[in-house]
Protein backbone atom coordinates (compact mmCIF):
# COMPACT_ATOMS: atom_id res chain seq x y z
CA UNK A 1 0.00 0.00 0.00
CA UNK A 2 1.53 3.02 -1.45
CA UNK A 3 0.78 6.74 -1.13
CA UNK A 4 1.84 9.42 -3.57
CA UNK A 5 2.64 13.30 -2.62
CA UNK A 6 0.46 15.55 -5.88
CA UNK A 7 0.19 12.34 -7.99
CA UNK A 8 3.82 12.16 -8.65
CA UNK A 9 5.22 8.93 -8.98
CA UNK A 10 8.47 9.70 -7.61
CA UNK A 11 7.55 11.07 -4.32
CA UNK A 12 6.11 7.65 -3.34
CA UNK A 13 5.78 6.27 0.36
CA UNK A 14 5.03 2.87 1.32
CA UNK A 15 2.83 2.24 4.55
CA UNK A 16 1.50 -1.18 4.07
CA UNK A 17 2.60 -4.33 2.20
CA UNK A 18 -0.57 -6.48 2.40
CA UNK A 19 -3.56 -3.66 1.14
CA UNK A 20 -5.98 -6.69 1.72
CA UNK A 21 -4.70 -6.98 5.87
CA UNK A 22 -4.97 -3.26 5.65
CA UNK A 23 -8.91 -3.20 4.53
CA UNK A 24 -9.63 -5.57 7.18
CA UNK A 25 -8.11 -3.59 9.59
CA UNK A 26 -10.32 -0.54 8.13
CA UNK A 27 -13.50 -2.46 8.40
CA UNK A 28 -12.86 -3.36 11.87
CA UNK A 29 -12.51 0.30 13.00
CA UNK A 30 -15.73 0.79 11.45
CA UNK A 31 -15.44 1.84 7.50
CA UNK A 32 -18.27 1.77 5.43
CA UNK A 33 -16.49 2.57 2.25
CA UNK A 34 -13.12 1.85 0.92
CA UNK A 35 -11.89 3.92 -1.87
CA UNK A 36 -8.90 2.15 -3.98
CA UNK A 37 -6.73 3.34 -6.79
CA UNK A 38 -4.88 1.26 -8.17
CA UNK A 39 -1.46 3.51 -9.09
CA UNK A 40 -0.15 0.58 -11.69
CA UNK A 41 -2.88 0.24 -13.91
CA UNK A 42 -3.24 4.84 -13.62
CA UNK A 43 0.59 5.13 -15.14
CA UNK A 44 0.13 2.23 -17.42
CA UNK A 45 2.13 -0.58 -15.08
CA UNK A 46 0.11 -3.48 -15.43
CA UNK A 47 -2.47 -3.72 -12.88
CA UNK A 48 -3.99 -5.38 -9.31
CA UNK A 49 -6.82 -6.78 -10.69
CA UNK A 50 -5.73 -10.44 -8.29
CA UNK A 51 -5.18 -7.85 -5.59
CA UNK A 52 -8.49 -5.99 -5.67
CA UNK A 53 -10.42 -9.36 -5.84
CA UNK A 54 -8.94 -10.49 -2.55
CA UNK A 55 -10.08 -7.24 -1.26
CA UNK A 56 -13.56 -7.91 -2.22
CA UNK A 57 -13.57 -11.49 -0.79
CA UNK A 58 -12.22 -10.93 2.68
CA UNK A 59 -14.55 -7.45 3.31
CA UNK A 60 -16.73 -6.39 0.14
CA UNK A 61 -19.77 -8.26 2.33
CA UNK A 62 -18.68 -6.07 5.05
CA UNK A 63 -17.58 -2.85 3.00
CA UNK A 64 -18.62 -0.57 -0.16
CA UNK A 65 -15.58 -0.66 -2.27
CA UNK A 66 -14.89 2.48 -4.97
CA UNK A 67 -12.14 1.90 -7.30
CA UNK A 68 -10.10 4.15 -9.32
CA UNK A 69 -7.10 4.38 -11.35
CA UNK A 70 -6.33 4.10 -15.10
CA UNK A 71 -9.77 3.02 -16.17
CA UNK A 72 -9.36 4.55 -19.63
CA UNK A 73 -11.59 1.81 -21.38
CA UNK A 74 -15.06 0.33 -21.92
CA UNK A 75 -12.96 -3.47 -21.64
CA UNK A 76 -11.54 -2.62 -18.70
CA UNK A 77 -14.26 -0.74 -16.87
CA UNK A 78 -16.34 -3.73 -17.73
CA UNK A 79 -14.14 -6.16 -16.73
CA UNK A 80 -13.71 -4.02 -13.19
CA UNK A 81 -17.49 -3.98 -12.76
CA UNK A 82 -17.64 -7.76 -12.82
CA UNK A 83 -15.14 -7.86 -9.15
CA UNK A 84 -18.43 -6.55 -7.91
CA UNK A 85 -17.15 -3.70 -6.29
CA UNK A 86 -19.71 -1.27 -5.29
CA UNK A 87 -18.70 1.81 -7.43
CA UNK A 88 -15.93 2.17 -10.12
CA UNK A 89 -14.30 6.00 -10.46
CA UNK A 90 -13.26 6.96 -13.99
CA UNK A 91 -11.61 10.23 -15.04
CA UNK A 92 -9.82 10.49 -18.35
CA UNK A 93 -11.85 8.90 -19.86
CA UNK A 94 -14.79 11.86 -19.50
CA UNK A 95 -12.54 14.23 -21.04
CA UNK A 96 -10.78 11.67 -23.96
CA UNK A 97 -13.72 9.79 -24.73
CA UNK A 98 -16.73 11.68 -23.55
CA UNK A 99 -18.96 9.25 -25.26
CA UNK A 100 -18.64 6.45 -22.68
CA UNK A 101 -20.00 7.78 -19.59
CA UNK A 102 -23.36 7.91 -21.03
CA UNK A 103 -23.07 4.22 -22.11
CA UNK A 104 -21.74 3.53 -18.41
CA UNK A 105 -24.72 4.93 -16.93
CA UNK A 106 -26.92 3.35 -19.13
CA UNK A 107 -25.03 -0.29 -18.71
CA UNK A 108 -24.29 -0.46 -14.73
CA UNK A 109 -26.28 2.37 -13.81
CA UNK A 110 -25.79 5.79 -11.73
CA UNK A 111 -25.08 4.47 -8.27
CA UNK A 112 -22.34 2.60 -9.85
CA UNK A 113 -20.52 5.73 -11.55
CA UNK A 114 -18.23 8.20 -10.46
CA UNK A 115 -16.27 10.68 -12.62
CA UNK A 116 -12.78 11.70 -10.95
CA UNK A 117 -12.59 15.73 -11.96
CA UNK A 118 -8.77 16.44 -10.83
CA UNK A 119 -8.23 20.29 -11.00
CA UNK A 120 -4.62 22.03 -11.25
CA UNK A 121 -5.11 25.72 -11.38
CA UNK A 122 -8.64 25.26 -11.91
CA UNK A 123 -8.23 23.25 -15.48
CA UNK A 124 -8.36 19.29 -15.79
CA UNK A 125 -5.98 16.89 -15.20
CA UNK A 126 -5.69 13.63 -17.09
CA UNK A 127 -3.81 10.82 -17.11
CA UNK A 128 -3.01 10.24 -13.72
CA UNK A 129 -2.71 13.88 -13.43
CA UNK A 130 0.69 13.63 -15.75
CA UNK A 131 -1.24 16.01 -18.10
CA UNK A 132 -3.31 19.19 -18.06
CA UNK A 133 -6.10 20.13 -20.15
CA UNK A 134 -7.04 23.59 -21.09
CA UNK A 135 -10.68 22.61 -20.21
CA UNK A 136 -12.10 24.06 -17.28
CA UNK A 137 -13.32 22.20 -14.12
CA UNK A 138 -16.45 23.58 -13.55
CA UNK A 139 -17.38 23.06 -17.57
CA UNK A 140 -16.55 19.50 -17.55
CA UNK A 141 -18.70 18.67 -14.11
CA UNK A 142 -21.91 20.83 -15.78
CA UNK A 143 -21.59 18.53 -18.75
CA UNK A 144 -21.41 15.51 -16.28
CA UNK A 145 -24.72 16.60 -14.22
CA UNK A 146 -26.47 17.11 -17.53
CA UNK A 147 -25.86 13.15 -18.58
CA UNK A 148 -26.78 12.27 -15.75
CA UNK A 149 -23.47 11.49 -13.37
CA UNK A 150 -24.72 11.80 -9.83
CA UNK A 151 -21.19 11.41 -8.19
CA UNK A 152 -18.00 13.72 -8.59
CA UNK A 153 -14.72 13.16 -6.81
CA UNK A 154 -13.01 16.46 -6.37
CA UNK A 155 -9.14 16.35 -5.81
CA UNK A 156 -6.92 19.75 -6.02
CA UNK A 157 -3.74 17.67 -7.57
CA UNK A 158 -1.95 20.64 -5.13
CA UNK A 159 -3.11 19.35 -2.23
CA UNK A 160 -3.06 15.72 -2.75
CA UNK A 161 -1.11 14.04 -0.22
CA UNK A 162 0.30 17.82 1.30
CA UNK A 163 -2.09 17.34 4.53
CA UNK A 164 -2.50 21.08 3.59
CA UNK A 165 -6.60 20.72 3.88
CA UNK A 166 -9.03 20.05 1.12
CA UNK A 167 -10.24 22.66 -1.23
CA UNK A 168 -13.75 22.49 0.57
CA UNK A 169 -15.08 26.04 -1.50
CA UNK A 170 -13.75 24.54 -4.64
CA UNK A 171 -16.05 21.18 -3.79
CA UNK A 172 -18.96 23.23 -3.25
CA UNK A 173 -18.98 25.01 -5.98
CA UNK A 174 -19.40 21.97 -8.20
CA UNK A 175 -22.20 20.51 -5.56
CA UNK A 176 -24.54 23.40 -6.51
CA UNK A 177 -24.39 22.05 -10.21
CA UNK A 178 -26.11 19.23 -8.99
CA UNK A 179 -24.52 16.19 -8.46
CA UNK A 180 -23.11 15.02 -4.75
CA UNK A 181 -19.42 15.79 -4.67
CA UNK A 182 -16.69 13.88 -2.61
CA UNK A 183 -13.66 15.83 -1.68
CA UNK A 184 -10.26 14.67 -1.96
CA UNK A 185 -6.95 15.32 -1.71
CA UNK A 186 -5.14 16.98 1.66
CA UNK A 187 -6.56 16.09 4.60
CA UNK A 188 -4.62 16.63 7.31
CA UNK A 189 -6.97 16.79 10.54
CA UNK A 190 -10.69 16.70 12.52
CA UNK A 191 -11.09 19.85 11.38
CA UNK A 192 -11.00 19.07 7.71
CA UNK A 193 -13.23 16.46 8.20
CA UNK A 194 -15.67 18.96 10.13
CA UNK A 195 -15.19 21.55 7.34
CA UNK A 196 -16.34 18.88 5.03
CA UNK A 197 -19.34 17.63 6.78
CA UNK A 198 -20.25 21.62 7.91
CA UNK A 199 -20.38 22.02 3.78
CA UNK A 200 -22.66 19.73 3.26
CA UNK A 201 -20.66 17.80 0.25
CA UNK A 202 -21.42 13.94 -0.14
CA UNK A 203 -18.05 12.86 1.76
CA UNK A 204 -14.46 12.77 2.09
CA UNK A 205 -11.65 10.33 1.17
CA UNK A 206 -8.46 10.40 3.62
CA UNK A 207 -5.74 8.57 2.70
CA UNK A 208 -2.32 9.53 4.45
CA UNK A 209 -3.69 11.61 7.75
CA UNK A 210 -5.07 7.24 8.14
CA UNK A 211 -1.58 6.10 7.62
CA UNK A 212 0.41 8.36 9.61
CA UNK A 213 -2.30 8.09 12.67
CA UNK A 214 -3.24 11.88 12.74
CA UNK A 215 -6.02 10.70 13.96
CA UNK A 216 -8.00 7.06 14.08
CA UNK A 217 -10.73 6.38 11.50
CA UNK A 218 -12.93 5.88 15.03
CA UNK A 219 -12.98 9.80 15.59
CA UNK A 220 -13.22 10.90 12.49
CA UNK A 221 -16.20 8.74 11.63
CA UNK A 222 -17.82 10.52 14.76
CA UNK A 223 -16.89 13.89 13.32
CA UNK A 224 -18.49 13.18 9.87
CA UNK A 225 -21.56 12.08 11.31
CA UNK A 226 -22.07 15.20 13.71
Amino acid sequence: MVRLSQGEPDRETAYASDPAALAERFVMEGARWLHIVDLDRAFDQGDNRQVVSRIVTRVGSQVQIQLSGGLRSLEEIRGVLGLEVARIVVGTVAVTAPDLVPILLREAGAHRIAVGIDARQGKVAIRGWAETTEQRVSELAMRLVREGVRTIIYTDVSRDGMLTGPDVAGAVELQRLGAGVIASGGVASLADIEAVALAGLAGVIVGRALYERRFTLGEALEVASR
